[in-house]
């Protein structure tokens, strides 16, 4: 029996039109499929219906994967592609499997040596490098930072160190009701000739990227407000 392939199938990254930014392969491809990974199941089917899907929803298998998914239920989402079965895992917005939870599925499918394929789509990661003129040789992303203030400037004062250090661009997340706090924690822990890059609601028709040292954003007192933003630091 021929086995099946998990297809990782990027998502927008807000109420933007897919055409304007998912391959037209994209959307051919997840017209074909009855067979979903998915984080939230309303949101996926939303998705799925501004892509063009008009599969009967009742006929289709959702699977739903987030941080409380067992394992066991990973394994047998694959059993069913080892049968045969393609299957599309869907993120939240953006890239499967990149900042995540897609990867534990990903990781296992390679386990057993399921065909596994990305597709072209949006990531904010890559999208802000692209945009803010730091260096795309060498570059690190870390996820979210921590929460509580005085660890996240002991980890942004670490970042700073090693980009003076190394020349390479830290990349890094927040959680949108927290980015001010973020800010705020950059500009007051920084030197100023660090450069940092925020950029804001990418691919959206309000998009944001600029990119300027820590003593200029400091007579700007930026403020993004709660829109997705990824932070950059850079020298």
């Amino acid at each position: 029996m021929k086995t099946g392939t998990l297809f990782l199938i990027p998502s927008t990254l807000g109420e933007t039109d897919p055409d304007k930014v998912l391959p037209a392969y994209n959307l051919q491809l997840m017209k074909q499929l009855d067979v979903f990974i998915v984080e939230e199941l309303r949101t996926a089917r939303r998705f799925l219906r501004k892509c063009g899907y008009m599969k009967d929803f009742d006929q289709v298998v959702f699977h739903l994967l987030n941080e409380h998914t067992p394992d066991h239920e990973l394994l047998s989402f694959l059993e069913q592609i080892k049968a045969g079965i393609d299957t599309g895992l869907l993120s939240e917005a953006g890239c499967p499997a990149v900042a995540d939870p897609g990867s534990g599925v990903v990781k296992l499918a390679q386990q057993m040596n399921i065909r596994v394929v990305p597709l072209s789509g949006p990531t904010s990661i890559i999208l802000s490098l692209m945009a803010s003129g730091f260096n795309g040789q060498q570059f690190t992303f870390h996820g979210y930072l921590p929460v509580k203030e005085h660890d996240r400037v002991r980890k942004i004062k670490e970042l700073e160190k090693d980009l003076f250090k190394t020349g390479q661009t830290h990349i890094f997340i927040e959680a949108p009701y927290r980015n001010k706090h973020m800010i705020e924690s950059i500009l007051s822990s920084c030197s100023n000739e660090v450069m940092l890059c925020i950029a804001s609601n990418l691919s959206l028709a309000d998009e944001s990227v600029k990119s300027a040292s820590v003593a200029e954003w400091k007579k700007i007192n930026p403020d993004p407000g709660k829109k997705p933003t990824v932070f950059l630091l850079s020298r």
